[in-house]
């Protein structure tokens, strides 16, 4: 059996509302203080293209690539024994008085697939949605 068939991935998109502006969107997923405290959890996090991130205290980790301040942020995220990388894209457009965060999220290992879906709806968009709620 060749890697390729071994490892099934899949690909997720989808667009969540913020009731937050977008430069304060961006800084809530950058600044590791802001992180801690819409997740409750220490977070390593560097808007340094190359540098390397910690969520949920080491439950999600990876590489930082690409920055656009307000706008954009791209990572890559580590899946043991993956064959390609695992990249995650978030977008962010002025809505209203909110933002549109546009999730694409690529490579996702078809076993965990449903459990990744549940964390960006459930902690991570949920909990930031919670937090300009609040």
């Amino acid at each position: 059996m060749n890697l390729k068939t071994q490892f099934i991935m899949k690909d997720f998109k989808k667009y969540y509302h913020i009731p937050a502006p977008p430069h304060d969107v961006y800084a809530a997923l950058t600044n590791p203080i802001t992180l801690q405290l819409w997740t409750g959890e220490p977070a390593v996090m560097s808007t340094e293209p190359g540098s390397e991130f910690s969520l949920w205290d080491g439950s999600i980790v990876g590489k930082n690539l690409e920055f656009e301040e307000g706008r954009k942020i791209v990572q890559q995220w580590y899946f043991d024994g993956q064959p390609e990388e695992s990249l995650v894209t978030i977008i962010l457009h002025a809505e209203g008085e909110g933002t549109s965060a546009e999730l694409r999220h690529t490579n996702i290992p078809d076993k965990e697939y449903k459990d990744f879906v549940n964390g960006w709806d459930e902690y991570y968009f949920g909990n930031l949605n919670t937090f300009y709620k609040e």
